[in-house]
């Protein structure tokens, strides 16, 4: 009966949204991709009868918090399979560029129909949902062929939380066939507790974001866009990434006040969704500064004359902020709740971010306790914040190496989620609980 209230409630949703995901799909080309995956569960078959973990990451951000599960995976258990599923058509597009080696598709909507015909290809012993995705009707169909559910890298905010909380007495039952959260930190094991999970099924594992963040500003990946976009090794570059519609316009401003009186400095904007990608195109032309796309570049041509580069390529940010001596990470001026500001601490850049990152407040919290980190709140703040990193190179590089200092103190996560999945895989969970 639950499934088929839930069904209805779905395709009552699905009606009332049509006409918004009609517009982004004429006017972005979204939401094109995967219908008969999604509606119908006609995902790849998964031939023979090995461990199999699917892995459900919802778009770009998850996607790229695989890698270092993945490889921690398959060192472990090498006959593992692995699959991987993603929601959105940029997701989709990273983890097939990032794990050709894997299955990939688009994870079935919640319709009992869909998610059942794709649990039936598949045939997963785990369900690995990336962050937090509880989506009933998967669940339900993943248990009803002895399959288990773990959360990995587990993270509730305080806005999720109360959200989930008008309905606790639906979320209690649904927390009850997961057999395992490996939650980020304790204040989010707390909330999924409260929320009905039961607490011996709770772990703290720490953050998988802090295992995946590279600090080795001389990476080849690092190297070759550096080149590419012919940065000089005295150049210094203020790498605004993941940014929202605004944040753009900031950091073009600041650049454009401090440009004349810093010849070196260079400017590099990395939006977060791939459909702005033309938005600011228009307006660096409105600009009048000489500015290049990222993907107009090419090694017959390192750019060494454009000073503003725009990346208009899905994949490639955490690479281009080993460039980066001055961060702004995005998300964070406006209400998004804030971007991943672990990669650029990890390569040692001055990181700023706005006052609005309750995505990632743990993080925020201890990259601010540590001096690694300066909230920014407006044009007025950044700018002060970046003619500081260059009036003051010793401030910046004692705020960058604090940063990179605490990215290498807070590794671990990775394997300690993944052991957990080895013992969830022999019915016998157990280690460091929640307290």
């Amino acid at each position: 009966m639950t499934s088929i209230l839930l069904n209805a409630v779905y395709l009552l949703l699905l009606v009332l949204a049509s006409p918004w995901l009609a517009y982004k799909s004429l006017r972005y080309g979204k939401y094109r991709e995967g219908f008969r995956a999604k509606l119908l569960g006609d995902v790849p078959r998964r031939n023979g009868d090995r461990y199999c973990i699917w892995w459900h990451a919802v778009s770009v951000g998850e996607v790229n918090l695989l890698g270092t599960l993945l490889v921690e995976t398959k060192r472990q258990h090498p006959n593992y399979d692995c699959v991987i599923s993603t929601t959105t058509a940029a997701g989709y597009a990273l983890a097939r560029k990032k794990y050709p080696e894997y299955s990939v598709f688009y994870c079935p909507l919640d319709f009992s129909w869909s998610v059942r015909n794709a649990v039936g290809r598949i045939r997963p012993d785990v369900l690995a949902l990336v962050e937090l995705e509880l989506w009933p009707n998967l669940i339900r169909a993943v248990k009803s062929r002895d399959g288990q559910v773990a959360v990995v890298n587990g993270r509730l905010s305080q806005h999720s939380y109360r959200g989930y909380r008008r309905m606790r007495w639906f979320w209690i039952a649904v927390l009850n066939q997961v057999d395992l959260i490996a939650a980020q930190n304790d204040d989010y094991a707390e909330r999924f507790i409260n929320l009905g999970a039961p607490r011996p099924r709770v772990y703290v594992t720490g953050s998988t974001k802090f295992d995946g963040a590279q600090t080795d500003r001389a990476n080849p990946a690092t190297s070759a866009l550096a080149k590419l976009a012919g940065i000089a090794s005295d150049d210094i570059v203020f790498l605004a990434g993941s940014t929202q519609e605004g944040e753009e316009e900031i950091a073009l401003d600041v650049f454009q006040m401090l440009g004349t009186e810093e010849p070196r400095l260079r400017l590099i904007l990395v939006p977060r969704h791939p459909e702005r990608f033309d938005h600011v195109a228009q307006r660096l032309d409105r600009s009048g500064i000489a500015w290049s796309r990222r993907s107009q570049l090419s090694d017959a041509m390192a750019d060494g004359t454009s000073r503003v580069l725009l990346v208009d390529v899905v994949g490639e940010l955490s690479a281009w902020w080993g460039t980066a001596h001055v961060a702004l990470v995005g998300g964070s001026l406006g209400s998004r709740g804030g971007q991943n500001m672990i990669e650029p601490a990890g390569y040692g850049a001055a990181v700023s971010f706005g006052p609005n990152t309750r995505n990632f407040r743990d993080i925020v919290e201890t990259l601010l306790a540590n001096d690694a980190a300066v909230v920014v709140r407006n044009r007025d703040d950044l700018l002060a914040f970046v003619r500081r990193t260059l009036n003051d190179p010793d401030w910046a590089a004692g705020l960058g190496q604090r940063a990179r200092q605490l990215v290498r103190h807070q590794r671990g996560a990775t394997k300690r989620t993944i052991d957990l999945l080895t013992r969830l895989s022999r019915h016998q969970v157990h280690g460091r609980h929640a307290a």
